[in-house]
């Protein structure tokens, strides 16, 4: 979360689930860029990954990241 680019991708994901190329888009990124960075919040249990036919798409785990704090989850959803 340390980074910025993270933060805007939880406000996003907070949103609904996203393809990697759907996150890259919109923030004017590579995929590998977002794919990088998707890892370090997965790794941290942040978010989720889901199998839609050839897509994967990524979502934030909500319950967990409402634990971890209203703070975070207020950052998150705004």
């Amino acid at each position: 979360m340390a980074h910025p680019l993270r933060l805007r991708l939880c406000r996003t994901l907070a949103r609904g689930p996203h393809s990697t190329t759907e996150l890259a888009d919109a923030n004017g990124l590579t995929a590998p860029e977002v794919s990088r960075h998707l890892g370090v919040l997965k790794k941290a249990g942040l978010t989720r990954t889901r199998r839609e036919g050839r897509y994967v798409l990524h979502e934030l785990d909500i319950e967990l990241v409402g634990r971890l704090g209203a703070d975070l989850l207020g950052n998150a959803l705004r």
